[in-house]
């Protein structure tokens, strides 16, 4: 991919180029989207035993992560679980260039007592008496995800996007969202707390909503509804050769690794693989 090579020249020349201090008077700010939080929080564990240097990471809608950015907080690298955000951010100057570094995929959440299959998916959420669950459009890309398949249920049905729209309980990812307890998935919480009969998230998050609440089922979407999710990442404009390191390092074999253990597809795998 040309965006991924541009980044790796450009980010190495930064790197090579710039002294790197013995340890970095303040902590390198990771920003990233909240389905990454399992994964990144790992990644950046490794980085510092690594380089013995420290991440101090947040976690979050990837929509508010940017209004956060846009309203003046300046973490050195962002992590975003679409690429339009990062790519909002490059334009205006905040930084660049944007890499995809990850992908991810929507699936659906079900409870035990919902006979939902890949199958019968599209009639099961369309019927009235189905909760259906999603994120916050606009907010949260996942919430995003869900109305572009309701726009792919639409070619299939017609007046599916009309109806799944306007049942769709936004149940995460707003600025007033309910919060999961601490050391709860938020997902499987939502799904534990009877809040939605089906949930629309991402594979990964679902996976571990089922590790938590065994008793849930995880439904794949069919191929002409399946949404695909492409993860950007940016670093600040006058960041430090730390920041270009770590951005580096979630780019490389080791980052990439421990990012498809936890289920996201990825372009570099292991050395030696």
């Amino acid at each position: 991919m040309r965006i991924f090579c541009n980044y790796v020249v450009a980010a190495a020349l930064f790197f090579f180029l710039s002294p790197l201090s013995a340890s970095a008077a303040e902590p390198l700010q990771l920003y990233a989207a909240g389905s990454l939080k399992a994964a990144l929080s790992e990644v950046a564990l490794a980085y510092e035993n690594t380089y013995a240097a420290k991440v101090a990471t947040r976690f979050g809608p990837s929509g508010l992560l940017t209004t956060a950015i846009e309203g003046g907080e300046n973490p050195d690298v962002f992590a975003s679980a679409n690429m339009a955000h990062p790519a909002k951010l490059a334009a205006s100057g905040w930084g660049g260039p944007v890499v995809l570094f990850a992908r991810n995929q929507l699936c659906a959440l079900a409870q035990k007592d919902v006979s939902a299959t890949s199958d019968n998916l599209l009639s099961t959420l369309l019927d009235n008496t189905v909760r259906l669950g999603t994120s916050t459009p606009k907010a949260d890309p996942s919430g995003d995800y869900a109305w572009e398949l309701f726009s792919k249920a639409e070619a299939i049905q017609k007046g599916s996007y009309a109806t799944l729209s306007g049942k769709a309980l936004q149940l995460t990812g707003g600025p007033d969202s309910d919060k999961a307890p601490e050391k709860r998935n938020q997902y499987g919480w939502v799904m534990d707390e009877k809040k939605a009969d089906v949930f629309l998230t991402y594979c990964t998050n679902a996976v571990s909503a089922q590790k938590e609440v065994q008793s849930l089922k995880i439904v794949s979407i069919p191929e002409n509804l399946a949404v695909g999710a492409d993860y950007g990442l940016v670093v600040r404009n006058g960041a430090s050769p730390e920041a270009w390191r770590l951005a580096m390092y979630i780019l490389s074999p080791e980052g990439q690794t421990i990012l498809q253990k936890y289920g996201f597809e990825v372009s570099v795998v292991k050395k030696g693989k």
